[in-house]
């Protein structure tokens, strides 16, 4: 009872920590003005970010799985804590939620694939948008209700486009016409190797969304909104009191392949 007490006490310094740093990047974005850019990782800590992985309560960054090395944001696979991946999917939210803004981020992947990671998690990251917040994901959920902005690394030979789409508990129109698709390819090209590849995303609200490679926009889509057949969306839009997505969280996503990222910057879209 004392350790569950000493625990619950740990987990409750560490949110009021991060609520604190969070205070301070809100206190930063509020005043930066539309079109100046904002640096949501800082090169040094994970100051204002927040984990949720897979059987580990929000805050509890298991394994240390998100770290920062050298100026880099990692997500690492310690070999004595993931002797096997065993569906720990896990995600690093930004506590602050935004609605119309563009994010860039700089990424690559490296290493091997954590073992029993699934085939389809293989060069796989990716940045969520218009999520719900880690406080309110179950224990157990191995993703957020959110919209996807899939990062996918090549396999050496083929094709395996980057800045593609998933929706988790959620859905987009598409050509304007809903979609029933979970994922849909962009027209980005494919990147081998251990390469850093920079992508954007334009979010305008519940009305448009970008996706940008190279300054050329290789896919866009409308009206994200919750997927009420989905039981843990319904819910969120039952509470929200509507389907659409105005806004939400920003998280980097933990898939069981090492990634790193060098850069997470956002800035304000006018409304």
């Amino acid at each position: 009872m004392i350790r569950g007490h000493f625990a619950l006490s740990g987990l409750i310094l560490i949110l009021l920590a991060a609520a604190h740093a969070a205070a301070a990047a809100e206190a930063q974005a509020g005043d930066a003005k539309a079109g100046d850019w904002i640096q949501l990782f800082n090169g040094k800590n994970l100051d204002g970010w927040i984990p949720k992985i897979v059987g580990h309560a929000a805050g509890d960054n298991y394994a240390d799985t998100f770290r920062v090395e050298n100026g880099i944001l990692k997500v690492v696979y310690d070999p004595e804590h993931y002797k096997t991946f065993d569906g720990r999917f896990g995600h690093l939210f930004y506590k602050q939620p935004f609605s119309h803004y563009h994010i860039r981020v700089e990424y690559r992947f490296v290493g091997d694939q954590v073992p029993g990671g699934p085939d389809w998690a293989f060069r796989n990251n990716g940045i969520m948008i218009h999520g719900e917040s880690p406080l309110s994901m179950d224990l157990d959920q191995p993703f957020p209700t959110s919209i996807e902005c899939q990062l996918l690394g090549g396999r050496g030979t083929g094709i395996r486009p980057t800045a593609c789409v998933c929706t988790p508990g959620t859905r987009i129109l598409f050509g304007g016409k809903l979609s029933t698709s979970h994922c849909m390819d962009s027209t980005a090209k494919t990147y081998h190797g251990d390469q850093w590849v920079t992508v954007e995303v334009e979010a305008h609200g519940n009305r448009l969304v970008k996706h940008i490679i190279d300054g050329k926009t290789v896919l866009s889509y409308e009206k994200p909104q919750l997927n009420e057949r989905d039981p843990h969306a319904k819910k969120l839009a039952e509470k929200a009191g509507t389907i659409l997505l105005e806004g939400g969280t920003i998280s980097l996503q933990s898939e069981s392949h090492p990634t790193e990222f060098r850069k997470v910057e956002l800035r304000k879209l006018e409304e």
